[in-house]
């Protein structure tokens, strides 16, 4: 990107938010470029819960605008994105002392038809002591309701959003960080510095989707001063070695109010969380605590028959939620609905601040940025997202089995658990990774598991993995898997590429 280039649109922040915006906006026809200062869904967007859901407990704290709009997204996204999303059934043990089982199960009557579900099955009583969903629990668990949301990878739920935003024309930039942001000419110029070294570029409006850097940007890059705007609470997880045979998950309701789900992970594994606490720190810095994990520990061992224990944990990961802060007093309280703040106007200069959000809501976030982008420049095209796809969606939600068996008999001599993997990572792209391999020996070079160097080189090429860490994190989970050796072998690879 040279001094002289100038585009319409200019965000800054390569997480949910931010690559969801740049989609939308490139698709209506406006120019757009995006920093990202770090990797693709390397903050907050790839350490959550990665759950694509309404959100049961919000309704609770009244917030009914997002559970409504977070239920109707559901279904939208999966349609949108079936290979790295999928439908989950969810099991609520009740039991004394905590909330009363009519009230449960009048939440989760409102939670089915207040979204508009159509695929998604109804939720159901269970009868704990027959199901085979008590068997992992202790004894004593009488009754149980099952209900539905849905996974989502969310790393890649951010690597496709912006594939799609730089197929359609956007200029996608990581580790690239954003150095100044000013006024200039009834507009803005901005200054990066990163892989291509110092550049500038004008841009008629800035969107600030940086997450849990949004007041930095404010502060730092733009200049203005006492900027305090997001509540940073910290969530944590861990994952530890498969805990049960079935696959469904579970929300455990704690003592404090809190709640932890149990979701069955990458096929071996077990994945608990999350926690919810103020976090003071810098965002790059945070890691779980002995005290998170000792309470994730606890929480679960509540429940299950067989004690959760530290010798159990294999991976863990922690993030912060950049939550508009609204001065609740508990951490769990504040809202997690975004908020939107326009600076300025066309003649001066306007900038978008983006404060808050989530997965399920990102991409109804991003027409509502639209929107007010729309009452600064003028409008282009229409909504377009709802009905679209994302690179490798081109199938029906349901159809991802049969997928699966067209991919095995296109590559009936690769092994069938890569060819599900990659199908439930690139979807129909997955194609375009094995070109015209006919058994492992054509993939290249081996990196652990099932990871070979013709994903490798897909991934540097089409979806801007630079290091190690990106490729087994965030474009793979093959980091569960892999040897020290196997890491320090990848990165030599990656490094000989530049």
């Amino acid at each position: 990107m040279a001094t002289s280039d100038s585009v319409d649109i200019f965000v800054i922040g390569g997480g949910i938010n931010g690559a969801s915006i740049a989609r939308d906006a490139v698709g209506r026809g406006y120019s757009v470029a995006l920093a990202e200062m770090n990797d693709l869904a390397s903050g907050t967007s790839s350490a959550a819960t990665k759950l694509v859901h309404g959100g049961l407990r919000y309704l609770e704290h009244y917030e009914f605008r997002l559970v409504h709009e977070a239920l109707a997204e559901r279904e939208v996204l999966w349609a949108e994105a079936p290979h790295i999303i999928k439908p989950l059934r969810f099991v609520l043990p009740h039991h004394k002392g905590l909330r009363p089982a009519l009230v449960l199960r009048a939440g989760l009557a409102m939670y089915d038809y207040m979204g508009g579900r159509r695929l998604l099955p109804p939720t159901k009583t269970l009868d704990l002591t027959k199901d085979i969903t008590g068997k992992p629990l202790k004894p004593g668990y009488r009754l149980g309701f099952e209900y539905s949301d849905c996974w989502v990878d969310d790393a890649r739920f951010v690597v496709l959003n912006a594939r799609d935003a730089a197929d359609k024309g956007a200029a996608v930039h990581v580790r690239t960080k954003v150095t100044s942001v000013r006024r200039d000419a009834g507009g803005w110029l901005i200054e990066l510095d990163g892989e291509a070294g110092r550049q500038s570029v004008r841009a008629k409006l800035v969107v600030n989707a940086a997450g849990p850097w949004v007041d930095h940007v404010i502060t730092g890059a733009m200049g203005r001063n006492g900027a305090h705007n997001v509540r940073l609470v910290k969530g944590s997880h861990i994952v530890v070695r498969k805990l049960y045979d079935h696959d469904r998950c579970y929300m455990f309701q704690n003592a404090d109010g809190r709640i932890i789900f149990s979701i069955p992970y990458e096929d071996d594994f077990t994945l608990i969380g999350t926690t919810d606490e103020d976090y003071p720190g810098d965002p790059k810095d945070v890691k779980i605590s002995d005290a998170e994990t000792d309470y994730l520990l606890g929480a679960a061992s509540e429940y299950f028959a067989k004690p959760v224990t530290r010798d159990q944990i294999h991976w863990t990961y922690s993030g912060v939620r950049p939550l508009f802060d609204d001065g609740a007093s508990a951490a769990q309280e504040a809202t997690r609905d975004y908020v939107l703040k326009v600076d300025g106007d066309a003649e001066a200069g306007a900038a978008i601040n983006v404060f808050g959000g989530k997965l399920t809501t990102s991409r109804r976030l991003a027409e509502s940025v639209l929107e007010k982008i729309e009452g600064v420049l003028g409008a282009k095209g229409k909504p377009w997202t709802k009905t679209s796809r994302l690179p490798g969606g081109g199938f029906e939600p349901l159809a991802f089995d049969a997928e699966v068996r067209r991919l095995g008999m296109e590559y009936s001599g690769l092994p069938g658990t890569l060819l599900r993997r990659l199908m439930r990572q690139y979807g129909t792209k997955a194609r375009d990774v094995l070109g015209d391999a006919k058994s492992v020996d054509d993939l290249g070079r081996h990196f652990g598991w099932d990871l070979y160097a013709r994903e490798v080189v897909y991934l540097v090429e089409h979806e801007w993995a630079r290091t190690a860490q990106d490729v087994l994190w965030r474009r793979t989970k093959v980091g569960l898997r892999v040897s020290a050796e196997d890491v320090a072998a990848l990165e030599a690879y990656l490094a000989s590429r530049k």
